[in-house]
């Protein structure tokens, strides 16, 4: 006779990371994307934080831990940059938590899924920003580039999924 199992999916599937990854490839990552635009000024359209918050948002499962990683990222990416201290960690923190969500509900372990998740949260994070530099900065009259956005999210998108594969490596099922 088949037992049936009580799990949850979210017990299933949810993944836990060494404490040195979970902290170390977030701050590289930020160190990175402050210091690699300098002499190389074309890489400026990644946005390696981004990458970062949706890995660990989507990993854990969990739309409280989503929103705190994508605010500390987002905070310490302010902090590097020149952006106003906030901006990032407002767009970090909804994609983190919007991620972690959609985690729990959809197989985001596939190379379709990741995909599509990259782009759409790239595009997500361009509007955030311009609404934020809009509505709540009063930067009236800001350009948008939405050619270079969409530029912007597929770049960060390929970039992503190598990434991804890679700090799928490191994470421990518990």
């Amino acid at each position: 006779m088949a037992t049936r199992s009580y799990t949850s999916r979210r017990e299933l599937d949810e993944h836990t990371f060494h404490p040195a990854v979970a902290l170390l490839v977030p701050v590289a990552f930020i160190i990175l994307q402050a210091l690699l635009p300098k002499p190389f000024p074309k890489l400026a359209i990644l946005d390696l934080p981004l990458i970062a918050t949706i890995f660990f948002a989507v990993s854990r499962r969990n739309p409280i831990a989503g929103t705190f990683t994508g605010m500390v990222i987002g905070l310490l990416q302010d902090v590097l940059t020149n952006q106003y201290i906030g901006i990032n960690g407002i767009t970090k923190s909804i994609i983190g938590y919007t991620a972690a969500s959609i985690g729990f509900k959809v197989d985001v372990d596939n190379l379709s899924t990741r995909s599509l998740m990259c782009f759409a949260f790239s595009l997500a994070q361009s509007g955030l920003l311009y609404l934020i530099q809009n509505h709540l900065l009063g930067h009236l009259g800001v350009p948008v580039l939405w050619l270079h956005e969409l530029i912007r999210a597929v770049v960060n998108t390929l970039v992503a999924i190598p990434i991804f594969f890679l700090l799928d490596r490191t994470r421990s099922d518990e």
